[in-house]
C-alpha cells in the first residue's frame, strides 16, 4: 500500500533555523567572509596566509606546452677526477687507455653544457650538447659523441 510521505521542510515549519543549529549557521558564503579567497584582506591576513600554506599559487602563470621535453642537464665541471673514478668503481665508466668513457644517457642526462673546466681525456656520449662544452672537452684532450651540437648563443646555460 502507498502511503504519503510527508516532507521534511514541513516538519521544520515553524522552527526559524530548519535543522541548521544557531541562526548564525548556515547563511551560504557571507558566514565565511565570502567565497574563494575572499576575505583574506586586510583585516584577514592570516587567511592568506593559510592559503598559501596550503600549496595555492594566486594569480596566473601561463602554461606548459605538451611538446616541451624536460631532460636533465650536466655541466662540464661535474666531471673531476675524484667523481670520474667513483663512475669507474661504481661500473658506470669505463677506463679506455687513457681515456675515461662515460655514457650521459645511461647516468639520465640529456645534455651536455659548458660551464666549468675538465683536466680529463673523456671520451663522452650523449643526445644533445652546447657547443662551448666541446670545446671544453676537446681541449682537455677529450671527444663528445652527440648527435645534437647547438649554439651556445641561442639560450643561456643552466643546471
Amino acid at each position: 500500500m502507498v502511503t504519503n510521505k510527508r516532507k521534511k521542510v514541513v516538519k521544520y515549519r515553524g522552527g526559524s533555523t530548519h535543522g541548521g543549529g544557531a541562526r548564525k549557521k548556515r547563511r551560504g558564503a557571507g558566514s565565511r567572509g565570502g567565497r574563494g579567497f575572499a576575505g583574506s584582506g586586510k583585516r584577514a591576513g592570516h587567511m592568506r596566509m593559510k592559503h598559501v600554506k596550503a600549496g595555492h599559487i594566486m594569480g596566473q602563470h601561463g602554461f606548459t606546452s605538451k611538446s616541451r621535453t624536460n631532460g636533465k642537464a650536466v655541466n662540464v665541471h661535474y666531471f673531476t677526477s675524484k667523481r670520474v673514478q667513483k663512475l669507474v668503481d661504481e661500473g658506470k665508466a669505463l677506463k679506455e687507455g687513457a681515456f675515461y668513457s662515460i655514457d650521459l644517457g645511461a647516468l639520465g642526462y640529456t645534455k651536455l653544457l659548458g660551464t666549468g673546466n675538465t683536466s680529463l681525456k673523456l671520451k663522452i656520449t650523449v643526445a644533445k650538447c652546447s657547443s662551448r662544452a666541446v670545446e671544453k672537452i676537446k681541449a682537455a684532450g677529450g671527444e663528445v659523441v652527440s648527435s645534437v651540437v647547438e649554439d651556445d648563443s641561442s639560450a643561456e646555460e643552466t643546471a
